[in-house]
């Protein structure tokens, strides 16, 4: 421990104190021995001799492209929309708190970060973060206050502590939270709802989605699921220790925001299979620990599931705060409280719909803002950015999560188009 601190020290980064026992910890498990002798090198602060990786161009055929199908999509009055970088696959968003570097997550095997180094909002480099980390799914990205990265994985978690002064150099202080096979029972382990997010709460607790892997679980998997927060959302201390489920009766989210009460607001994407127009997705609202959200009684709102018509739901099932667009595949949202944009979007709710996949006419594909009154309840859901459907029924583009940057405008990826565009207000 000592020789950490040193190290830490020597670095010129103060390192919080939380993280250090994670830093500690073993290697995970099931890895290349290669790989695994990368990450407990970069734990102990040594250097793997990684070479760093290539930029992504940020110039071309690819970004003019992008570009052009911007000039469809409709937006607010006063509201403009831009590239801001050329990301491969990107998906959720974190924004670094101290200098406004994005780290992007991905379904794939990478992380990216992306830095506007002259401030003139528009990437200057984009190139993947901690190249001699093998990652698996890295879907989910977050940060603490104090500036840690928190990257949860299909069966791990990693903390980067410092990540937005350690992010340039290929070899990066890292701490292992999870271990390898023990964020889910490695069983259960998919190819479908496999892509976590994560949200660190004022508590200093890092909550996690664990999204399940069927369409409607069979009966046999649910004792496992609420024993594990598979299906729902368990959070952790800032070392990893003290893991508690915090929500259950959840299908798949894949975004989450803490309001400024505290509280945790998710989406939630329902049933599949029963019909184009049923049944809805979902905003929810978490309040305190131990609450379930009626799946898989209910398929979406009131809707009922056919595989549990016959059961009675839990009783204390707590209702979503707002019906969204059936299939939409509303995934990624964020509460709006910078400065730039009109009074009327504080303290509102944007979030990313990807797009419906089995419709037969299909929906989606665009950015929505619910408004909440002054009793905290939603007033109204609408689009707020629409046209990357086209009346074709083609996709130019598929919105996967939404963050404010530190300078109060909404950034928006998309995995389809490989592209973060940002959304800004100059009336």
């Amino acid at each position: 421990m000592r020789s950490l601190l040193l190290a830490a020290l020597f670095a010129g980064v103060a390192m919080p104190a939380a993280v250090l026992p994670a830093l500690a910890q073993g290697a995970a498990p099931a890895e290349t021995k290669a790989k695994t002798d990368d990450l407990e090198k970069l734990q102990g602060f040594h250097s793997t001799n990684t070479q760093a990786a290539a930029e992504v161009p940020q110039t071309g055929r690819r970004a003019d492209a992008i570009r052009k199908n911007l000039s469809k999509i409709k937006l607010p009055d006063g509201f403009k929309i831009d590239l801001y970088a050329v990301v491969p696959d990107a998906r959720s968003i974190a924004v670094g708190p101290n200098a406004g570097v994005l780290f992007v997550g991905t379904r794939k095997s990478k992380i990216y970060t992306v830095t506007d180094r002259d401030k003139d909002r528009v990437a200057d480099e984009v190139r993947p973060f901690a190249p001699g980390i093998e990652f698996k799914i890295p879907n989910g990205v977050c940060f603490s206050k104090d500036g840690v990265l928190t990257v949860v994985e299909q069966n791990r978690v990693l903390a980067f502590p410092a990540a937005e002064f350690f992010y340039e150099n290929p070899d990066v202080a890292a701490g292992v939270l999870v271990k390898q096979g023990e964020l889910i029972p490695a069983a259960e382990e998919s190819f479908n709802h496999t892509a976590r997010v994560c949200r660190v709460g004022a508590d200093g607790k890092t909550y996690i989605a664990l999204g399940q892997p069927y369409n409607v679980p069979p009966a046999e998997k649910m004792d496992l699921y609420k024993k594990t927060g598979i299906g729902g959302i368990i959070r952790i201390d800032a070392d990893g220790k003290n893991r508690e489920v915090y929500a259950t009766g959840i299908r798949n989210s894949v975004g989450m925001d803490f309001n400024t009460d505290k509280t945790l607001w998710f989406t939630d994407n329902q049933v599949d299979g029963m019909g184009d127009d049923k049944p809805p997705g979902e905003l929810n609202h978490a309040t305190k620990a131990g609450e379930t959200f009626g799946f898989p009684w209910f398929g979406g709102g009131s809707v009922r599931t056919v595989e549990y018509k016959d059961q009675a739901p839990p009783a204390d099932a707590v209702a979503p705060m707002a019906e969204l667009p059936p299939h939409a595949a509303d995934l990624g949202m964020t509460f709006y409280n910078g400065k730039q944009f009109p009074a009327a979007y504080k303290g509102g709710i944007f979030i990313a719909e990807h797009g419906s996949w089995n419709r037969t006419e299909p929906v989606g594909a665009r950015v929505m803002f619910a408004k909440l009154g002054a009793d905290g309840k939603v007033e109204s859901v609408k689009p707020f950015a629409e046209g990357w459907l086209t009346g074709d029924g083609e996709y130019l583009g598929r919105p996967v999560d939404v963050a404010v940057m530190l300078d109060g405008s909404l950034l928006v990826s998309d995995d389809s188009a490989g592209a973060i565009y940002r959304i800004s207000y100059e009336k």
